[in-house]
């Protein structure tokens, strides 16, 4: 028994230097191994005991501890304006959730900028900075994981918005697709907001050196400016901007629920087509109930010939975590009147705990503001020595 256990610690010994051997020679390795937390510091006077277990709790740890990389950083934001529905939570905030246990690195912003390029209220604008940060704490993000900040309480975003909007071309921000899509909305009287808040939305993710950001299908082309604005910016002063890709989400659009052809969204004059967080039982039926489908009555999924009810099956299977195809199989002969019924009651158990965490959050504005306070200056602590060299490279230093 003492012969196996002096075996068992020469073991051990081996394989701690074989392991700072190889750490001082090999290159740094493309995932951040977090493995410190299960090593304990070794000496010449560790026991036997000691040494294995150490050894045991690193190779423990490389199987079972969830690994975050420490070289990306995530970014992204959020309007406060509007209750967030049933597309925003699947579409962006479940990836947010999912996103900050997974980086070391990330901060999201509730983007209050963004949000007066139409005309707002500013007490009406000040609550709902608050409600959103209620939402979002409600639905899982963690302040002790991610940065949650407002954007208008770090000063670097318009400064770095204004320097990126002397880099880019008319043109090309009129050839946007949003822009195109709001001004013909709002019959050619669009602001000038509205047109250069693309650049605004770069300099909020490049002002912090993001690498990654999650976006929907309707942004990309945003990300391809922001991409263009930061290979610009690097090809006049060197490598100094990430340039950060798409992360899309598994989620496609969640579609209008009175119109299949359209996504669902905040500003939706039908108050049928869009389901919020905050909708009571009664509504949240009511709108599915009342969801266009078609005259066909057996479950299937097929979004290009059965929009409707593929738009069903998509939102039953994201609000469960089942397949598409388990779902299908599971709704077996049932038609899709009963169907419709089924998946509101699956939505209405995903947010049930949610809204009674939200009206809990809602009671308590100081903590609230405490939240976006402590946010902010994280965030600032990031923004600041960036914004200052770009202000150097430009020669603005000083300003």
């Amino acid at each position: 028994m003492a012969l196996h256990s002096m075996r068992k610690a020469r073991g051990c010994w081996r394989f701690i230097r074989a392991l700072h051997k190889g750490s001082a020679a090999a290159p740094a390795p493309q995932e951040s191994l977090q493995w410190k937390e299960t090593v304990t510091p070794l000496n010449q006077s560790s026991s036997r005991e000691e040494l294995c277990t150490t050894c045991k709790n690193f190779q423990l740890g490389k199987k079972s501890q969830k690994l975050k990389d420490s070289k990306k950083r995530i970014f992204s934001g959020i309007q406060p304006t509007g209750i967030l529905h049933l597309g925003n939570y699947l579409g962006a905030i479940e990836n947010w959730v999912r996103l900050q246990d997974e980086y070391d690195s990330v901060l999201y912003s509730i983007v209050d900028l963004h949000s007066i390029t139409v005309p707002q209220d500013p007490a009406v604008l000040r609550q709902s900075i608050l409600d959103m940060t209620a939402v979002l704490l409600a639905c899982g993000i963690n302040p002790e994981k991610s940065i949650l900040f407002q954007q208008s309480q770090v000063s670097e975003h318009t400064q770095l918005s204004w320097i990126l909007s002397c880099m880019v071309r008319l043109p090309r921000l009129q050839h946007l697709h949003q822009w195109k899509a709001k001004t013909t909305k709002q019959k050619h009287d669009g602001t000038g907001g509205l047109l250069t808040y693309p650049v605004l939305q770069a300099a909020d993710i490049l002002l912090y050196k993001s690498t990654h950001v999650p976006v929907g299908e309707d942004q990309v082309q945003h990300m391809e400016l922001v991409q263009d604005l930061a290979e610009g910016f690097n090809k006049k002063y060197g490598e100094f901007f990430p340039v950060p890709k798409s992360v899309l989400t598994s989620m496609k659009k969640v579609k209008s629920l009175r119109d299949p052809s359209a996504k669902m969204s905040k500003s939706d004059p039908d108050k049928l087509a869009t389901v919020r967080i905050t909708d009571s039982p009664e509504e949240i039926v009511q709108k599915f109930r009342k969801a266009v489908t078609d005259f066909t009555s057996e479950v299937t999924y097929d979004p290009a010939g059965r929009a409707g009810v593929s738009n069903m099956v998509a939102v039953h299977a994201a609000v469960t975590g089942l397949s598409v195809e388990e779902v299908v199989r599971r709704s077996a002969g049932m038609d899709t009147a009963h169907y419709k019924l089924a998946v509101a009651d699956a939505v209405i158990e995903k947010f049930a705990p949610i809204k009674r965490e939200i009206e809990k959050l809602k009671l308590d504005k100081d903590h609230l503001e405490k939240v976006l306070q402590i946010g902010s200056a994280k965030a600032k602590e990031l923004a600041y020595p960036v914004c200052q060299e770009v202000k150097k490279l430009e020669t603005l230093k000083g300003l």
